[in-house]
């Protein structure tokens, strides 16, 4: 005979566990649900090892989705300060590293242990590892059918996140319960991901591997209402394949296929005036001058881009020619090959469509009793801690409606 629960939660990651302390907290029979053997992976590797847990700088604006103000809602009822409070409280010591994003001061596994403590004060029964092999809703509740025992439930949550690291246990079980009940999907694709480029062009760059500066970049796609632009000043990294960092991983999120982006080398100096102003000042070579500002491998590359000799001397080049690199500098346009994809992306974009879901509630509007939390629902935040305070958002919405 299946076991009855109030709520069943499928995924023990930041959202599931979140929600299912909430809602034991509040009285509800909770069951927590997860297919893999170590729990919280994605916790535990997540900001180096020391989980940068939110940022204190949280709003609408950092997230994407197809549905921009369906976040809103739930992060205006959970905020920052909100899981700070329970941080505090399980005396876990912090720090603000960079643009208000909160790290643990020792450990990820501080964040972990603190959500199962939180999940034993409410009583939540845990079946881990446990695979659902299949949900099924019936006038009494549901029905899930797992590798050890049946359970029945009035309520079901997915949060099971979305397809990026499938190393660490991503599947797309959350879709697939969202197309079986009749939901429709935004695509997923990996976001927060390091781009590869390839080709004649990309020749001049790819020897600069372990090559990293602050930059501007920023991409746009699409037109109208649709328009989707993205702007971020950050460090890039050069690696064997493409270009990596927070720069890139940021802008990643905006960029569609086909489509350039725009990187400013040096976005606090108009390069083409900065070099014909100094043609009667620097008395030196180009490769010598580019170099005070960039490092010596980039800005080598990139007079060999531009056709330009390492020891052709600035006060012999031609001011279009000057303007010209400076454009290359403050304005290279590049185009993406493609991404690192899901192995190395950090989030997923896309999935459940907002659309179908309650901002309020999360439930299905079309299936009572089915919630969708977390990284499984078409809400992405930006680099820096934001997809943490989603996860903590939504999964508290979801627990406080259920229960």
């Amino acid at each position: 005979m299946a076991k009855q629960f109030d709520v069943a939660v499928i995924g023990a990651g930041a959202a599931g566990m979140m929600c299912a302390a909430v809602a034991a907290q509040r009285g509800k029979r909770v069951v927590l649900i997860d297919h893999a053997e170590k729990l919280a992976e994605k916790i535990r590797i997540s900001g180096g090892g020391r989980c940068n847990f939110t940022n204190v700088n949280t709003a609408p604006a950092n997230f994407l989705s197809a549905n921009p103000h369906f976040a809103k809602s739930a992060l205006s009822r959970y905020t920052p300060s909100d899981f700070i409070a329970l941080v505090k409280k399980h005396r876990i010591g912090y720090h603000e590293k960079h643009r208000g994003q909160l790290f643990c001061d020792e450990s990820a596994e501080q964040i972990i242990q603190m959500l199962k403590a939180e999940c034993a004060a409410g009583g939540v029964e845990w079946r881990m590892p446990t695979k659902v092999e299949s949900v099924e809703q019936f006038p009494e509740g549901f029905l899930l059918s797992t590798d050890t025992g049946d359970i029945m439930a009035d309520n079901v949550v997915i949060a099971t996140g979305g397809l990026s690291i499938p190393k660490i246990g991503a599947t797309d079980f959350g879709y697939q319960i969202a197309t079986q009940f009749g939901l429709a999907l935004i695509e997923p694709r990996p976001g927060l991901v390091p781009l590869t480029f390839d080709g004649p062009s990309w020749e001049t760059f790819a020897p600069l591997a372990g090559i990293a500066l602050e930059v501007e970049v920023e991409t746009s796609s699409g037109k109208g209402k649709t328009a989707l632009k993205g702007k971020f000043r950050e460090d890039l990294l050069f690696t064997h394949r493409g270009l990596s960092g927070p720069a890139i991983l940021q802008i990643s999120s905006y960029w569609t296929p086909g489509t350039p982006i725009i990187v400013n080398l040096l976005p606090d100096m108009d390069v083409a005036e900065t070099l014909i102003e100094g043609k009667g000042t620097f008395k030196k070579q180009m490769g010598n001058v580019l170099s005070q500002w960039l490092p010596t491998r980039l800005a080598e590359g990139l007079l060999d881009a531009n056709g330009i000799a390492l020891d052709a001397r600035l006060a012999d080049m031609q001011d279009a020619r000057l303007r010209k690199l400076g454009d290359a500098i403050n304005r290279w346009a590049i185009v993406p090959a493609g991404s690192e994809g899901y192995r190395k992306a950090e989030v997923t974009l896309g999935g459940v469509d907002t659309r179908e879901l309650s901002q309020q509630t999360m439930m299905a509007t079309k299936v009572p009793g089915l919630y969708f939390i977390g990284e499984a629902v078409d809400v992405t935040g930006w680099l820096g801690g934001y997809n943490f305070q989603w996860a903590w958002a939504s999964g508290v919405a979801a627990g406080t409606a259920i229960a």
